[in-house]
């Protein structure tokens, strides 16, 4: 009917175009959009919840390993994720596999992987007979790699300290340098290496990508090398000096742990040091093993003065080990003016004790004022020495 009607009302001559109809989708662009995204985060939902993966976001390591053939001297070959990674795995026996540790470089996470036995023993026992110099006598394997030890009556405290003449050392006045800080950052690592004598001993950090290579280099000039090890400071975890930090909240056996990992980065060194730690040295109950276990690895121990409350001297006299405290850090106002002062007073305490120590760090300024400062102390009736020489007048007397 209305179709009817609307065609007696057209005028005449014109024909009436039916409307089309649009075809409308029941929801919204934006609802589609929404919808989506509710999918996508229960998919999410249901892997992160369902599936078990505990190390799901973690870097993955892989390890391909053949069988050598009979004729083949090298075993097969480790690869991971990162090459210092890589340099930093280490083994230890499961049986008949063994258990290759990856420590990431940055930020010292670890990950078992395990493989055959045979390849993870010559895998964890080369790179640390590499080193110039090293006696292999004087090295037992961690889970972490090569650590110090004593064997056959030798100690790494006699081994490896520098050259010196202790019997004019014992009838004048004595002043041992230690400069630290060395390992990261190559330049500063070779200024302190080249232009300072061989008699100032060199204290590197664990954390350099090549270690090995600059406590190399440094032995290689004559220096004698000691270990920092990061402890504790008061202010932890503002304060935080590194991965595989050792901390009063965690048990003996755990700090242990990480002093192997410390150990395990470089071979060559006479003792170590506390880098920061003022929290750590001054807990007895948590400073005693690790000075026992230094101990009976054959080790020195230098406290590096920062922490007036330190246990290490008397935890050391226990032991009979081989101490020294720094008297003075050189650089603690990195001026001129203020490390010349600093170098009069460590003259001044030589001259009535017998005996100096001072600390500093590879600062340009450091180094550059110590450098000036060295070639004068024969003029002044002092002999500057390597550390040990200081620590056995100091022992003897």
């Amino acid at each position: 009917m209305t179709e009817t009607a609307d065609e007696l009302s057209t005028p005449l001559g014109q024909k009436t175009e039916r409307q089309k109809r649009r075809f409308r989708l029941p929801f919204t662009a934006m609802q589609a959009l929404v919808v989506l995204f509710g999918l996508f985060l229960v998919a999410f939902l249901s892997v992160a919840l369902f599936t078990d993966n505990p190390l799901g976001g973690e870097p993955v390591a892989r390890v391909a390993l053949r069988k050598p053939a009979a004729d083949e001297k090298q075993p097969a070959a480790a690869s991971g994720h990162t090459e210092q990674a890589a340099k930093s795995a280490s083994q230890a026996p499961t049986g008949d596999n063994k258990t290759v540790t990856i420590i990431d470089g940055s930020s010292g996470k670890r990950q078992d992987v395990v493989i055959g036995g045979d390849a993870a023993d010559k895998a964890g026992a080369e790179p640390a007979a590499a080193m110039t110099g090293i006696d292999p006598r004087l090295l037992e394997k961690s889970r972490y790699g090569m650590i110090p030890v004593v064997a056959d009556g030798l100690k790494p405290f006699a081994v490896y300290a520098a050259d010196a003449d202790r019997t004019k050392a014992a009838k004048m006045p004595v002043i041992a340098i230690v400069v630290g800080g060395l390992g990261v950052g190559a330049a500063k690592t070779a200024d302190a290496i080249m232009k300072l004598p061989p008699a100032v001993t060199l204290a590197f950090t664990p954390y350099g990508a090549d270690p090995t290579k600059l406590a190399e280099r440094a032995r290689a000039q004559r220096h004698e090398i000691l270990l920092q090890v990061p402890m504790e400071p008061f202010d932890y975890p503002d304060n935080d000096p590194g991965p595989q930090t050792l901390l009063t909240t965690l048990t003996p056996e755990q700090n242990i742990d990480r002093l192997y990992w410390h150990l395990s980065r470089f071979q060559g060194y006479a003792g170590i040091t506390n880098f920061m730690g003022a929290r750590f040295t001054a807990t007895d109950t948590v400073m005693q093993p690790i000075i026992r276990e230094a101990a009976k690895r054959g080790l020195g121990y230098l406290d590096d003065g920062s922490s007036p409350r330190s246990a290490a001297p008397s935890l050391t006299a226990a032991q009979s080990m081989p101490f020294a405290k720094a008297d003075f850090i050189i650089d603690a106002v990195p001026t001129s003016a203020e490390i010349d002062r600093t170098l009069v007073k460590l003259e001044t305490l030589a001259k009535e004790r017998g005996t100096a120590v001072g600390v500093a760090s590879a600062l340009p300024i450091s180094i550059e004022r110590v450098a000036a400062w060295i070639k004068t102390l024969d003029s002044r009736g002092i002999m500057l020495v390597p550390l040990t020489t200081a620590m056995l007048k100091s022992k003897s007397g």
